[in-house]
C-alpha cells in the first residue's frame, strides 16, 4: 500500500496503524504530532487509526525557534572557509610568534614564501615545524619575484615541494613601490592556469585588468589597498567597490592595511576577505593585533551585509519630536 509522508511517497503493510507506522519509521510517538489527510490524529487514536491507500501524512516535531541562520559562505576554489582573514608569515620575531599570531587571528590560510634551504645549518628551524600544513592551508606566493619567469619557476618548485596547486601570484614592478607588473602578471597567470594551478592574483586596483584576470580563470582577485607594507589603508575605495561589484570570484584586499579600521573598511566595501602581513607582524603586540584584525574583519562583513544608513546633509533627530515638553 502506498501513502505519502511529508511529501515523500512510501510503501507499507496495509494492516499498520498510526502508532505502528511511527515505530516503523523509527520515531518516538511521544515526541511527534501526526496529521492525516489534513486532519490531526489524536495520540489516543494512534492504535485505532489504520492506514488507507493514498493517505497523506504530515509528521512534525519541535526544533529550535527563530529564523534560519543567514548563509554567507566564503569559498575559494571550492573550499569553504570560516575565516575571511588571510595572514602572512614574514617579519615576525620568530616562528613561534608567527604561530601564536596565526592562532589569535583565526585565519585558515597563510601565505608562505619559497626560499633556498640553509646549507650551513640544515637543522635550523623551518616554518613547517611551527605551523602545521595539515592544520592550515599553505598559500605559496611569489614574493620578491620581479619577472614572470621567476614567478613561474617559484610556484613550480612550490608544487614540487608540497603538492600545492592553490597559489598566490605576484609579479612586482620595482623595489620602491612594489606595485604589480600587470602585463607580466597576466601572462604568468595564463601560463599557470594552463598548467593546472589555481591562481589567486595580487594586482592593481584597475577594474578592467581585474576583469581580464577573472576571465582568464583566476580563482580570486587581490587588488592592493595601498603599497605593500605601507599601512596607508584603502587609498582608492571607488575602484575597489567597482571590482567587487563586477566580480564573480572572491575579491580580497591585499596589501596596505595598517590597523583594524582599514580591515573593517575593506570588508564594508563588500570585499570577500583581507590579506595582511606587516599590519600584524609590525605591530607592537602582534598577537593582540591579530586578534583585533579577526574581530575587525567580522565586524566589517556584518556591517556590509546589514547595509549602512543613508548619508544626509543635515541633522535628523533620533528621538521623536511629537509630545515634546
Amino acid at each position: 500500500m502506498k501513502i505519502t509522508i511529508n511529501g515523500e511517497a512510501m510503501s507499507f503493510n496495509a494492516t499498520l496503524n498510526v502508532e505502528q507506522l511511527i515505530g516503523e519509521i523509527g520515531l518516538d510517538h511521544n515526541k511527534v504530532a501526526v496529521e492525516r489527510n489534513l486532519e490531526i490524529v489524536p495520540k489516543s487514536s494512534y492504535t485505532k487509526t489504520l492506514l488507507n491507500e493514498g493517505d497523506k501524512f504530515e509528521i512534525v516535531h519541535f526544533i529550535g525557534g527563530g529564523a534560519p541562520k543567514e548563509v554567507d559562505p566564503f569559498i575559494i576554489d571550492g573550499r569553504e572557509l570560516t575565516s575571511r582573514l588571510i595572514i602572512g608569515t614574514g617579519k615576525y620575531k620568530d616562528y613561534e610568534q608567527n604561530r601564536l599570531a596565526l592562532e589569535a587571528s583565526g585565519a585558515e590560510i597563510v601565505t608562505v614564501a619559497v626560499r633556498r634551504v640553509n646549507l650551513t645549518d640544515p637543522n635550523a628551524p623551518m616554518l613547517m615545524d611551527s605551523i602545521d600544513p595539515k592544520r592550515y592551508i599553505y598559500l605559496p606566493n611569489t614574493a620578491g619575484c620581479f619577472t614572470k619567469e621567476d614567478a613561474l619557476r617559484t610556484l613550480r618548485l612550490a608544487r614540487e615541494a608540497g603538492g600545492w596547486e592553490l597559489v598566490k601570484l605576484e609579479v612586482l614592478g620595482d623595489e620602491k613601490s612594489l606595485y604589480p607588473r600587470m602585463i607580466q602578471t597576466l601572462e604568468a597567470a595564463e601560463t599557470l592556469i594552463a598548467d593546472g594551478f589555481k591562481v589567486m592574483v595580487y594586482c592593481s586596483d584597475d577594474p578592467i585588468l581585474c576583469k581580464e584576470l577573472e576571465d582568464l580563470g583566476c580563482v580570486a582577485i587581490m587588488p592592493l589597498g595601498a603599497p605593500i607594507g605601507s599601512g596607508l589603508g584603502i587609498q582608492n575605495p571607488v575602484n575597489i567597490r567597482m571590482i567587487v561589484e563586477q566580480s564573480k570570484v572572491p575579491v580580497i584586499v591585499d596589501a596596505g592595511v595598517g590597523t583594524a579600521t582599514d580591515a573593517s573598511f575593506a570588508m564594508e566595501l563588500g570585499c570577500d576577505g583581507v590579506l595582511m602581513n606587516t599590519a600584524i607582524a609590525g605591530a607592537r603586540d602582534p598577537i593582540r593585533m591579530a586578534r583585533a584584525m579577526k574581530h575587525a574583519v567580522i565586524a566589517g562583513r556584518e556591517a556590509y551585509l546589514a547595509g549602512r544608513m543613508p548619508k544626509k546633509k543635515y541633522a535628523d533627530p533620533s528621538s521623536p519630536l511629537a509630545g515634546l515638553i
